[in-house]
């Protein structure tokens, strides 16, 4: 790091704050980013986790990464490359084989229509639905939020951007309002009857939500996985090839190739406030870094309970800062394994189009709440929903040949244990349970895992400050989403004290490796210190 104070100092070198730095420091700002762990890259890493496997550690899937993004910061010279998924989804079922998803609209609806003709029939409306919908909000990812009461530039701002909404169909403005206030599964219930269908929907409905499908709001996270463009196919996902730390090695590149500098294993332990004004930071080792402005890549609720002093902020702001919610009720596990998957009713461990598929074990509405209600009363689900995606079945760089790694997202499993359990003493425990669920549809999973790495919600805050396990910053409900993130008066990335900005998902527009947050946060940023 050079001598002499920074324009600005960046807690976090996960994605969005190498994003945020990227764009400071190509505006010609003298940026310094500082990160806890001995990586950058925050969530969005890919480690060794056992000889010869490697894989994304925490986050594991591409398709919310913003466009704009990657081309501004030329990340594919940078080295990125993403692939989509050659099979978008497949539910594996105990009798029968299952449900699999296509992207060709003609094979999807001959698949569903196995299921059940009348939701073959609904399928191309309720897909065009949802595109209009994902478009108008696809739209506002790049936007500052108004302030409420801010004025009239914010005023002029919510009239701006209500324009796309104000040009859907009077139909498509009553969906809309529907999908930010029902539950996934009242939502999905309007458009089609069978179970499977609707257990393979719902479960971006629930993905990283402490929720059951049948709370209100479920119906948002669902579209919120929607918006996606990254891929030929808007809402499609994909695999970036060399896993997820693919993407924030490339970000890290850029940051550097514009003139930030980054300094790993260098935690924050204050931000420095003086006369009411960000200064700098505290670090770990006692070194005070001056700054004229602070970016910060961390949960809303970290900043101003661990990193902000109380009395730095209204009392009003630090109250819902407290009470912020942060739950995603999730496992993560990576596992090798010695041969893929053998299901049930697609046997053999051969490469098959489902193996190249996000896998998802939660056949139904009910699986679902009843995982959900699992957790809430016990600490975690007798029968979780997983999602299992096998990337190494489209990039041989993460496994021996002829063997394989499996990412699975598991839920639910409670940020807290009931009775003051540990999850350093249940985790073994936990992660038998996810294994065990898959295992009922591809008998020899169990016997196929030669190592794995498990991380509760516990893991997933102490090793990637991920509050209570949150892989979103904040949960995306109803009153934590656009003007409300992460409270009325401070939508617009500008913190109540002064040049401190926050850059991370807990700002708009949420979570996911989009790199949109960080991007808004320079933008308003380079404006200010302008």
């Amino acid at each position: 790091m050079s001598a002499g104070p920074l324009d600005v100092a960046v807690i976090g070198a996960g994605h969005n704050g190498l994003v945020a730095a990227a764009y400071l420091a190509r505006a010609g700002l003298k940026v310094g980013v500082f990160e806890r762990r001995s990586v950058v890259g925050g969530a969005a890493v890919t480690e060794e986790f056992h000889p010869g496997f490697r894989n994304s550690v925490a986050s594991y899937a591409v398709g919310l990464l913003n466009p704009k993004v990657v081309a501004d910061l030329d990340l594919k010279r940078h080295g990125l490359e993403i692939v989509e998924r050659p099979t978008s989804n497949f539910l594996p079922m105990l009798v029968g084989t299952g449900l699999l998803g296509h992207a060709d609209p003609a094979a999807m609806h001959a698949e569903v229509a196995r299921h059940s003709a009348k939701d073959a029939a609904a399928l191309a409306e309720y897909e065009e639905t949802l595109s209009r919908l994902a478009d108008v909000l696809r739209a506002l990812v790049l936007e500052t939020p108004p302030n409420v009461g801010g004025g009239l530039r914010h005023l002029w701002q919510a009239w701006r951007t209500s324009a796309g909404v104000r040009a859907l169909e009077r139909a498509d403005q009553e969906a809309l309002a529907d999908i930010f206030t029902l539950s996934a599964a009242e939502y999905l219930d309007r458009w089609f009857e069978s179970e499977a269908l609707k257990g393979l929907y719902a479960f971006d409905g629930i993905v990283g939500t402490y929720a059951s499908p049948y709370s209100p709001g479920t119906a948002y996270v669902l579209l919120h996985h929607c918006f996606g463009e990254i891929m030929p196919r808007p809402g499609a996902w994909g695999h970036a090839i060399g896993g997820m730390g693919a993407i924030t090695q490339a970000m890290a590149k850029a940051a550097e190739e514009a003139g930030a500098s980054i300094e790993v294993s260098a935690g924050v332990d204050r931000v420095m406030v003086e006369g009411g004004c960000a200064t700098g930071l505290r670090l770990s080792d006692g070194r005070e870094i001056r700054a004229r402005a602070v970016a910060a890549n961390v949960n809303p609720r970290l900043l101003f309970t661990k990193m902000v002093a109380e009395d730095a902020v209204e009392p009003q702001f630090h109250r819902r800062m407290r009470n912020w919610k942060c739950a995603s009720g999730v496992l993560r596990m990576n596992v090798a394994l010695k041969e893929l998957p053998d299901f049930t009713g697609r046997p053999g461990t051969e490469l098959a189009p489902h193996h190249t598929a996000g896998i998802n074990i939660g056949p139904s509405m009910d699986y679902l709440h009843d995982a959900f209600e699992d957790a809430r009363r016990e600490g975690w689900s007798k029968h979780p929903v997983v999602e299992v995606l096998i990337p190494s079945t489209i990039d041989d760089t993460l496994a021996p040949q002829g063997q394989h790694v499996a990412s699975m997202f598991c839920q639910y499993f409670a940020p807290e244990l009931p009775d003051g359990r540990s999850w350093d003493d249940a985790r073994e425990a936990a992660a038998d349970a996810a294994v065990d669920a898959v295992n009922r549809y591809a008998p020899n999973f169990r016997d196929a895992i030669i190592g794995r790495k498990i991380l509760t919600p516990l893991d997933l805050e102490r090793d990637f400050g991920l509050t209570g396990g949150d892989i979103f910053h904040g949960a995306l409900d109803l009153n934590q989403l656009w003007s409300l993130r992460p409270a009325l008066g401070y939508a617009d990335y500008r913190m109540p004290v002064k040049g401190l900005y926050l850059c991370g998902s807990g700002a708009h527009p949420g979570g996911g490796v989009t790199g949109a947050p960080g991007h808004n946060a320079a933008r308003e940023m380079i404006k200010d210190l302008r």
